[in-house]
This record gives C-alpha cells, sequence and structure tokens, in this order.
C-alpha cells in the first residue's frame, strides 16, 4: 500500500512494449501516481522518448535494467514482460510491494495445466496460489485484498464480459458457446516476428491457433467460475491488419425458459453501475473503433436465424481495457482509489 495516498510510486518492468507505453500514457492522467522507474534491459540508458517519441515530453526516467532500480522505491509493479519471465522476477520482489502481471504467467490456476499450455513448468507455484485473476467487474472484492493480480488476456477480458451474467443468470447453455474473435496486430506485442511483418498481413485475415490457442483455457477457467459444472468453450482467433481492438462474436444457445430479450435485461443489469462496461441497445453494432483508446466495452445483443439462439458482440481496445487499462483498474482496486482514476477517456475517433 502507498505511503500516503496523495503519492503512490509506480515501476514498470519490462517498459518498452506496447503494454508498457500504454501504462505510461494512462498514469499520465492518472491525479495520484506516476512512475518512478521504469526497466528494460536490452534499451538500458535509453529515454523513453527515444523507443516511444510520443511519450518525449512527459519527463519520465530514463530506461533502466532491473539490476540497477530500487525495487522496494514503489508501491506498485507492473510486469510487462514477456511470458515465461515473470515469474522468477516476481518471487524475489519484497512481500510489500503490490504487483500487477499483465503476462500470462499467473492466470492459470492449475499449475500442471500452465505447463501444459506454455510449454515451460511453472517456477512460483507458491506465488500462484495466492494470485487473484484480475477481471476488474467480477472479481473486484479480491482484487481489493490481493497483493498479486494476474491481469486477464485481450480476448478473454472481450469474451468473458458478456458471458458471464448470462452464465450466472443461467439464461445459457454452458456446453454451446462459440467465441469468433479478431484482433489487431499488437495483440502480438511488439518484438520483430517475421508473420507481424507490414506484408505478411496486409490485405488479408486468417485465422490462428484454432483449438490451441492459450486463450482457450484461461476463458474455459474463468467462466467455470460462475457455473455448476466446468466450461470448454470452442474459440478460434483471427488476426486482423489493423493496429489495435478485439471483436468478439460470440454464439450461445438459449436455456429452454430463456429469452434473447431475458439477455438483454440480464446484461443490462449486471453492467448497470460498471463504469467502462456498456450493454448497447438491441440489435445494436458495436466496431472497435467505437472503443479505440479507451478502457471501454461495448457489448449488443442479437437474435439468431436459429431458433434458440443468440448472438453476442463485445469490442474492446486490446491495449486499454484488454491489457494496461485494466491492469490501471486494478490497481485503483488494490488501493482503494476510484475505479476510473487515469482511465476517464473517451475513445479516439475516427
Amino acid at each position: 500500500m502507498a505511503s500516503t495516498m496523495s503519492e503512490i510510486k509506480v515501476g514498470i518492468l519490462g517498459a518498452s512494449g506496447y503494454t508498457g507505453a500504454e501504462l505510461l500514457r494512462l498514469l499520465n492522467d492518472h491525479p495520484t501516481a506516476e512512475a518512478r522507474w521504469l526497466t528494460a534491459d536490452r534499451n538500458a540508458g535509453q529515454p523513453v522518448g527515444s523507443l516511444f517519441p510520443h511519450l518525449a515530453h512527459l519527463g519520465l526516467p530514463d530506461l533502466q535494467r532491473l539490476d540497477d532500480v530500487a525495487v522496494d522505491d514503489v508501491d506498485v509493479v507492473f510486469c510487462c514482460l514477456p511470458h515465461g519471465l515473470t515469474q522468477k522476477v516476481v518471487r524475489e520482489l519484497p512481500e510489500t510491494l503490490r504487483v500487477i502481471d499483465l503476462s500470462a504467467d499467473f492466470r492459470l490456476r492449475d499449475t500442471a495445466l500452465y505447463a501444459e499450455v506454455y510449454g515451460k513448468p511453472h517456477e512460483a507455484v507458491e506465488l500462484q496460489e495466492r494470485a487473484v485473476y484480475g477481471l476488474t467487474e467480477h472479481y473486484g472484492e479480491a482484487i481489493g485484498k490481493a497483493r498479486l493480480v494476474a491481469n486477464p488476456g485481450c480476448y478473454t477480458t472481450t469474451a468473458q464480459l458478456p458471458l458471464i451474467p448470462l452464465l450466472k443468470a443461467r439464461l445459457i447453455d454452458p456446453t454451446r458457446i462459440i467465441i469468433d474473435a479478431k484482433s489487431g496486430v499488437s495483440g502480438a506485442g511488439r518484438a520483430a516476428r517475421e508473420s507481424s511483418l507490414f506484408t505478411e498481413i496486409s490485405e488479408g485475415f486468417h485465422a490462428y491457433g484454432v483449438a490451441t490457442h492459450r486463450h482457450g483455457p484461461e476463458i474455459d477457467q474463468c467462466l467455470s467460475d460462475f457455473t455448476e459444472r466446468p466450461v470448454t468453450v470452442t474459440f478460434t482467433p483471427h488476426l486482423v491488419p489493423m493496429n489495435r481492438g478485439i471483436l468478439a462474436t460470440i454464439y450461445v444457445r438459449l436455456q429452454p425458459d430463456a429469452t434473447v430479450d431475458g439477455l438483454q435485461a440480464a446484461l443490462a443489469d449486471a453492467y448497470r453501475d460498471a463504469p467502462f462496461v456498456h450493454v448497447l441497445p438491441p440489435r445494436s453494432l458495436p466496431a472497435t473503433r467505437h472503443v479505440r483508446g479507451s478502457n471501454n466495452c461495448l457489448i449488443a445483443v442479437h437474435p439468431s436465424r436459429v431458433a434458440g439462439e443468440a448472438i453476442l458482440l463485445s469490442v474492446t481496445d486490446n491495449l486499454v481495457k484488454g491489457a494496461s487499462g485494466q491492469a490501471l483498474q486494478n490497481m485503483n482496486l488494490m488501493l482503494g482509489l476510484d475505479e476510473t482514476a487515469g482511465l476517464r477517456g473517451a475513445p479516439l475517433f475516427p
């Protein structure tokens, strides 16, 4: 917990990636938090502006090696490191620090499943037992008491927000959920790779990770928390040649006594007081451009041509609500702050 609520000191591990840059952009508008140190081992010694010119005017500290920072000189640490690195680092952090991990290292509670999905053993089993899943709208009470929060994936956030209230209300069949999701290229991170080259992705649109994507087990785990039986979804991600944004089209089977109007009412009721989740009028068509740069999630309900089924549309910005914005939202809850602090910015349009 911060020593004084008027000054929250923040450290960011792995500040040279997209999620680190988004955190810095959002923290600039936070009334009580500021970045005290930023790590990026390969770019140590450089000013942030050399990597992200749009942040050059903010007077941020230069990037440093992790070994050179005063780790215990902050109240909160955001981990924006690649999958597989955070476990080792977090084990060495002082117990006094609150930690929000934006990688996948603490999302899966079953460490054997983690090893299967990520191809390496879990290296901080004792910490995994204490980690709280950071889907803010549905785990808020536990997040407020947590020392370590596992920030959800971007696909998972976009899909889970419309599904959880409907599963809790027993309005849809948990065995018949199909999630067809599309993401912008920034979801793959900033590292240079052939599959992210302009000529590899422009003027095209393709599925990937079919039936094998690591977010599938994460979605299953979360949805199963809100049902009386384990849930396994059909989930297929697609890459769209755009910078940011996620659109999930979700197909659900209604329970015998449920109606499409009932789904609409349940979602509207569930998110009536949620500052960032907005249920649109029936048959609306939310688009990624409607949430760009914001922490919002827009949800719409449609009847299907197939009797007894419905279609849900959900959109988020994968770098904000799907990553850094939700991480900041979780920090606010962990420190007893206004949940919306630093996150009130409206979407960018066009």
